[in-house]
């Protein structure tokens, strides 16, 4: 199925400046909010207790924060959950042990409200110690996802390649995480397998336009660089915009029907998804036009065009 027709050609590599510096922008950006607002980390990664409550009825969260301030458990964080009947109690920080919090909490509600007037619907605990070993495990699995890829493509497609599609999924997962930052999501373990998908979905987005960019190189040897990617860039513009687009009707749904549970994970997503569809296009081809030396993929030298005799 053609998206678009085939005889049009977008001049992507022409505008590749403009889109360089939209790019960095975005990039610098992004590092300045998670250098000054930083990331909204969870209890996976900070420790502490989760509790989630829903009422019967309708209650004020001044309410119920004046049913747990007495409790002596540190930093704690109530929130509206979804609707005004539901919320969801954090304690991050807290002094002594996290053992028996949950409890704690339950016991306060009910002596104010009543044992009936409301039902818990989930409760976590994590210690402080595995909430660090998690976050260095998180950053880890992203760092060795970026390894492999490297890799793998330089295997494939030989080392220019490969290093531009890890600058083009280091300025995905980057604007990702700024994304986070700036809109104060919250960052925890599913958004880490978020952000893993996303490395996923853009590398395999990017090889299939360095293979067809290998393709052609081998069937036109004569054309410039530039003309070749540009030309390949269009040749798979359709399967880009559909599989970017069916993508994203499916996070949207997720966004949007699948309530307050996965609406981090399906907003990481889609940024994400946004995200790698643009650096496969503007960022990780045009990256390969900064290399003088490079031949588009093939094992021997480009030949040059041979000069007009007089």
């Amino acid at each position: 199925m053609e998206f678009f027709k085939p005889d049009l050609n977008f001049d992507f590599v022409g505008k590749r400046r403009i889109f360089a510096g939209i790019s960095c922008a975005a990039v610098l950006l992004s590092v300045l909010l998670l250098a000054v607002k930083g990331l909204n980390y969870g209890i996976d990664f900070t420790g502490g207790t989760i509790v989630q409550v829903a009422f019967k009825e309708k209650k004020p969260i001044a309410e119920v924060r004046r049913a747990v301030s007495g409790l002596g458990l540190g930093d704690t964080v109530i929130q509206e959950f979804g609707s005004d009947r539901e919320f969801l109690i954090r304690v991050q920080k807290m002094r002594g042990a996290a053992e028996g919090a949950d409890k704690q909490i339950t016991d306060a509600l009910a002596k104010a409200f009543g044992r009936g007037a409301f039902e818990m619907r989930r409760t976590e605990s994590v210690g402080p110690q595995v909430g660090d070993d998690l976050k260095r495990k998180a950053m880890s699995s992203v760092i060795f996802a970026w390894f492999g890829i490297l890799i793998y493509v330089g295997f494939r497609f030989r080392f220019v390649p490969a290093a531009a599609s890890i600058v083009a999924l280091i300025h995905d997962v980057v604007i990702t995480l700024g994304a986070l930052a700036l809109t104060g999501k919250e960052f925890n373990l599913p958004v880490v397998a978020a952000i893993l998908t996303i490395i996923g979905y853009s590398i395999n987005d990017t090889i299939v336009v360095f293979d067809r960019i290998r393709e052609n190189t081998r069937l036109s040897r004569r054309s410039e660089l530039g003309e070749l990617i540009n030309a390949s860039i269009n040749q798979t513009l359709s399967r880009t915009i559909l599989t970017g687009g069916t993508t994203l009707l499916t996070v949207l749904a997720f966004l949007f029907l699948g309530g307050e549970v996965i609406s981090d994970f399906a907003f990481t997503l889609l940024v994400g998804i946004v995200v790698g569809t643009y650096s496969s296009i503007y960022v990780a081809s045009p990256i390969l036009l900064a290399f003088p030396g490079y031949s588009g993929g093939t094992t021997a030298p480009r030949r040059k065009k041979a000069p007009a005799r007089a």
